[in-house]
């Protein structure tokens, strides 16, 4: 699944709709237990969300539906109905917010010691078979976001990636057939960046 993340917590993500009801399961096409890898700074970005959600936004829409429930009839109430439904909006994505962050667990690019070879959150820059370049940065699930080359680890060309070095000659298995990627460059935030 890399399909975007939303960055509005007032619509449904994708990515949050398939995980909802059953969060328990691993990335996907990991095997089951295999942790949900994020950046700092993705990881700042929940719990910012969580925030909102829970101390600001929600508060705003508890009041607004109690104020309409005591207009009386509920049934034909507008305000009531949307209130309600944008409760229980916030209150899945809290509840997949908050199991997420359980599970979450958070890796520092820049304290990566082996810069030679391509791990989470190395940005990545490899020639295709076509000669043209494409730059990558590896992230977790929730992070990815294809306008900003943003692709995550467990996406097809993270997995054809991970551990080459500069010079590898890697296989990307695609629906056209296997593409041979070249590795070009490799770069880490440095130590002490956020």
């Amino acid at each position: 699944m890399n399909a975007r993340p939303c960055g509005n917590p007032a619509r449904h993500c994708g990515k949050e709709a398939a995980m909802d009801e059953d969060d328990d399961e691993a990335p996907p096409g990991l095997p089951a237990g295999t942790p949900f890898y994020m950046t700092p700074a993705g990881h700042a970005a929940l719990q910012a969300e969580l925030r909102a959600l829970w101390s600001e936004e929600r508060p705003k829409v508890v009041e607004i539906v109690s104020w309409a429930a005591s207009l009386g009839d509920r049934s034909e109430n507008a305000d009531y109905q949307y209130g309600k439904r944008r409760l229980r909006e916030i209150d899945r994505r809290v509840r997949f917010l908050r199991k997420r962050l359980e599970r979450v667990q958070v890796v520092d690019a820049a304290t990566q010691p082996r810069r030679d070879q391509v791990f989470f959150g190395a940005t990545v820059t490899y020639a295709r078979e076509d000669d043209s370049e494409v730059t990558v940065t590896i992230v977790g699930v929730d992070e990815t976001d294809l306008d900003r080359g943003h692709i995550s680890w467990v996406s097809p060309v993270a997995r054809a990636l991970l551990k080459a070095r500069v010079g590898d000659l890697v296989k990307l298995r695609t629906p056209a057939g296997p593409e041979e990627l070249e590795v070009v460059a490799i770069r880490y935030p440095a130590p002490g960046a956020a």
